[in-house]
């Protein structure tokens, strides 16, 4: 179909010479809105009009009313595909009232990506104001795309896919070598990228009261939060600091694990001394502290690797003599991580805890020393129950004794018999368990070096006790295992 007969059908004029540009697009915006309208058949109208129009047609010569044109066409096409607004405090709606989304934003995206194509191409061309035509685009082309890029109740394969192609045009269009540039601009360039822009746009959306009013908004500044790196992220900490605290708060788990994740690229990509201005770092370690009393193990799970980060912000390191330090934020948080492991018997949980445990003696040093009471008593109990084919929490909680012997070894003596007694109930239950023979052996050899470390914590008193161990009291398995540790 020719471009004269487009215009024809729109009831504008015939002679395509003497209608502008902003007259087809308005009138198209316009028949657009009107409720009991073919949006899809005016969106598709709308894409043969752009692919079949020439470049100086589409773009003259560059003025405020072309550009609120264009602005007013896709806000209005983005619109279309906008989700159902949610008025109860949950923030969810049911999956039927997403229903028609993919296929509005599937007809929106594919006229919207033969618009950016085209600006593309009058970039190439250096058609007058096209580059600056594409910059005020960019930020509502990023929102949508991202909106849709997702797997949501709101999106299917087609529609993601046609945003992520839509994204993809917008960053070539603009220039840019990545979304990451496309949002902070190119290093040393007086363009500082888009996000600002996007921020901006969305900070209407994420103020307390509206939030949760449309779904996909925390979804897409999560999403966008997470591109950005050092050292762009710390010129909007302002903007994205108390929009991840404020999900990060909310009732819902689901909403808690995504705030905490954002709040955890924050504590990653900004340096620690713009952290501290303001008080900010105590208020977002108040604010994991308290998410720690919290039993779900989604929660959890982000929480713990973000408490660590965060500490090495708000605590001095270890000392290069190795002394202790002195009380802390770390020894507040690992008494109530043991508090918890040693009540905890949900598995997922038990896992979360021993697997981020290492990390937490690595941290503490010498400091650990102050702990072992219960320390040890959360050894013992954890090596006494499985936690499956896998045995995650087992593997994890014999890499925190072995860790701990090595940096708290002069305390360790007067705790031999209990771990002692401990580890060789463990090489008897493992040598009988059906575990796979791969879990199986590296149980028992860590279990083996564990029992290493203590002979030599003893002065070799432990070797000569466990040469009285014989095959009558263990299987043959478990005492290789106990003769290697012996030889070694």
């Amino acid at each position: 179909m020719s471009l004269e007969r487009l215009i024809r059908d729109l009831n504008i004029k015939c002679d395509t010479e003497d209608v502008s540009v902003v007259s087809v697009l308005r009138e198209i915006r316009q028949r657009f809105e009107d409720i009991n309208c073919d949006h899809v058949n005016i969106l598709r109208v709308t894409a043969e009009v752009l692919r079949l129009s020439s470049l100086s047609w589409m773009f003259p010569e560059f003025s405020s009313c072309l550009r609120s044109t264009y602005v007013d066409l896709v806000m209005s096409c983005t619109q279309y595909a906008a989700l159902p607004l949610c008025d109860s405090d949950s923030g969810t709606l049911s999956e039927s009232r997403y229903e028609q989304i993919p296929v509005k934003a599937l007809a929106v995206g594919e006229t919207l990506l033969v618009l950016i194509s085209r600006l593309r191409e009058a970039v190439t061309c250096g058609a007058s104001g096209s580059e600056a035509l594409v910059h005020t685009l960019s930020p509502v082309l990023c929102v949508f795309s991202v909106t849709h890029i997702q797997k949501h109740p709101w999106t299917d394969e087609l529609s993601r896919r046609c945003a992520l192609d839509l994204l993809h045009h917008t960053v070539i269009a603009a220039g840019s070598l990545s979304v990451q540039e496309l949002l902070c601009g190119s290093d040393g360039a007086a363009n500082t990228g888009i996000l600002g822009s996007i921020l901006d746009s969305l900070q209407p959306d994420m103020t307390k009261e509206n939030w949760k009013r449309n779904e996909a908004v925390k979804h897409v500044f999560s999403w966008l939060l997470v591109q950005v790196g050092r050292p762009c992220l710390t010129r909007y900490l302002d903007k994205v600091f108390p929009l991840s605290l404020l999900i990060s708060d909310d009732h819902r788990t689901e909403n808690k694990v995504l705030g905490v994740h954002c709040l955890h690229h924050i504590v990653l990509h900004v340096p620690a001394a713009d952290l501290r201005q303001f008080n900010r770092a105590q208020v977002l370690y108040d604010a994991l502290y308290n998410h720690l009393y919290m039993s779900e193990a989604p929660l959890i799970q982000v929480v713990l690797p973000c408490l660590i980060d965060l500490l090495s912000v708000l605590e001095k390191p270890l000392s290069i003599s190795g002394l202790p330090r002195t009380p802390n934020r770390h020894d507040s948080v690992l008494r109530l991580i043991l508090t918890h492991m040693e009540m905890e018997h949900k598995l997922a949980l038990r896992r979360i805890y021993a697997s981020n445990l290492p990390t937490f003696v690595e941290k503490m040093g010498i400091g650990i020393a102050r702990h072992l009471k219960r320390l040890e008593r959360v050894i013992v109990g954890y090596l006494e129950v499985s936690d499956g084919p896998e045995e995650k929490a087992r593997l994890s909680i014999l890499e925190v004794l072995e860790r701990t012997i090595q940096v708290a070894w002069p305390r360790m003596e007067c705790r031999l018999s209990i771990l002692t007694r401990s580890l060789l109930r463990f090489l008897v239950d493992v040598s009988s368990e059906p575990l796979s023979p791969d879990i199986t052996e590296e149980l028992l050899k860590r279990a083996s070096r564990c029992l290493l470390l203590l002979d030599r914590c003893s002065q070799g008193r432990l070797r000569a006790e466990l040469n009285e161990v014989n095959s009558s009291c263990v299987c043959e398995r478990a005492l290789k295992c106990i003769r290697e540790a012996c030889v070694s």
